[in-house]
């Protein structure tokens, strides 16, 4: 006799299996507790298949399953055996879960030891942050695939925005490119992805994107013209405001901005007149592993004892929020604010560009050597012969260059200056 609703209400009050028929029956241990099976033999033996308990599993659900189950009996397969064969396929299926963004945090945590230089392991979750995450961190790991990390490779860059990313910092981008490979590769380690490696290289995004080596340079931030650098510099004392005497300061430094606004305190000796930047930090793009020593002239120095001091934030060039520096974004929203012209038609100048003003002035106007200008600016020695013998950082030569840029900057203004009439001759 088959099982009805009330029937299973009934047989809830005593423990029992009820038979519903060719083979399904209801196993019931306590009135909370009852389930459906299916008995079934395969090579003379008999077998008993869990359909799932009462409370979860209507009588017409348990009928069904136990069709499903005789269906594969009738073609020669095993229910049980089937549901372990799928219970194996879906633990081996990657997870859907993981994002991105966890996969390549997670990737860093179990290998940032193998970055001896700090500032390579920092650069490996920065430039992922930057410019990988806003498109594709949220997005599973599992469904990262060409178009996306093509897309990702091709966004438009802030500081060139008609340019891509591929064809305006090539250096960087093939290194993020390198970054996310290492992590997918990762995942599919890990079981969390399948199949080829979207981010690869050679023999697919090269069918795609130029090799570096063909893209040529971009071109320069604009800059301000040296000539007007007294006048600017008028105008930029009498702003008020952090983020008027950081950008001061990065022009008087000749700096760059991840330098400045990540300055502390700790790192200012007042009395030597030096500020020391760790290359963690730097963004110097030398070759070596070293801090870097800064000459600050009696300006630069006046800037940091005058700054603001707030209880437990380390920054000099404090920002918006308790504890925090300031944002990567003030010194250029000033400079937007200030719309001076560039030499670039149509541009107004950029807070980078005032490093290629320095170096202008440099060349022009000054004797200084060229290598003297080049370390002031960071940068490293083009010739691999003088950069073997050469391993000072010039630090005298460079106080005295900083020295008299910053009276350069401080020169009285041409606007404000007074045109006195020559005397007749005698």
């Amino acid at each position: 006799m088959k099982l009805s609703v009330k029937g299973i209400e009934r047989a809830l009050k005593k423990p029992g299996r009820y038979r519903d028929g060719r083979g399904l029956m209801l196993q019931v241990i306590s009135p909370t507790n009852a389930s459906w099976i299916f008995r079934y033999e395969r090579a003379g033996r008999e077998r008993w298949l869990g359909l799932g308990p009462l409370a979860l599993v209507s009588l017409a659900e348990a009928r069904d399953k136990a069709h499903e189950a005789r269906k594969l009996l009738f073609n020669g397969i095993d229910p049980m055996e089937q549901r372990k064969r799928e219970k194996a396929a879906r633990a081996a299926e990657p997870s859907a879960m993981l994002s991105f963004e966890e996969a390549a945090r997670q990737y860093f945590d179990q290998h940032q030891q193998k970055w001896r230089n700090p500032k390579h392991r920092a650069q490996f979750l920065s430039t992922l942050e930057q410019y990988a995450f806003p498109l594709m961190g949220r997005v599973a790991v599992s469904q990262i695939d060409t178009p996306r990390l093509i897309a990702v490779l091709e966004q438009r860059h802030a500081n060139y925005p008609d340019q891509r990313l591929w064809d305006a910092i090539p250096e960087t981008a093939n290194r993020l490119r390198g970054r996310i490979e290492q992590v997918l590769d990762w995942a599919t380690v890990r079981g969390h992805r399948k199949g080829d490696n979207p981010a690869r290289w050679k023999g697919h995004l090269d069918n795609v994107l130029p090799a570096r080596a063909s893209i040529r340079k971009v071109k320069h931030h604009p800059a301000l013209a040296y000539a007007q650098i007294p006048d600017f510099m008028a105008e930029l004392r009498g702003r008020e405001g952090i983020a008027a005497r950081a950008l001061e300061f990065l022009i008087l430094a000749a700096a760059r901005t991840g330098a400045v606004i990540g300055a502390r305190r700790d790192e200012v000796d007042f009395e030597q007149k030096i500020w020391t930047v760790p290359p963690d930090r730097a963004e110097t793009k030398i070759s070596v592993d070293q801090p870097r020593r800064v000459p600050l002239s009696d300006r630069a120095l006046q800037i940091l004892k005058e700054l603001p001091i707030e209880d437990s934030n380390p920054f000099l060039f404090i920002g918006g929020k308790a504890g925090s520096g300031l944002s990567n974004m003030a010194m250029a929203e000033l400079l937007k604010d200030m719309a001076w012209p560039s030499t670039t038609p149509d541009r107004i100048a950029t807070v980078h560009g005032f490093r290629s003003t320095f170096k202008d002035w440099v060349s022009e106007t000054t004797n200084y050597p060229n290598h003297v200008s080049e370390a002031a600016l960071w940068h490293i020695v083009a010739d691999k012969v003088e950069a073997a013998y050469r391993r000072g950082d010039l630090f005298n030569k460079r106080r005295r260059l900083m020295a008299d840029w910053a009276r350069y900057c401080a020169a009285p203004s041409v606007a404000s200056a007074k045109v006195l009439p020559m005397r007749g001759a005698r």
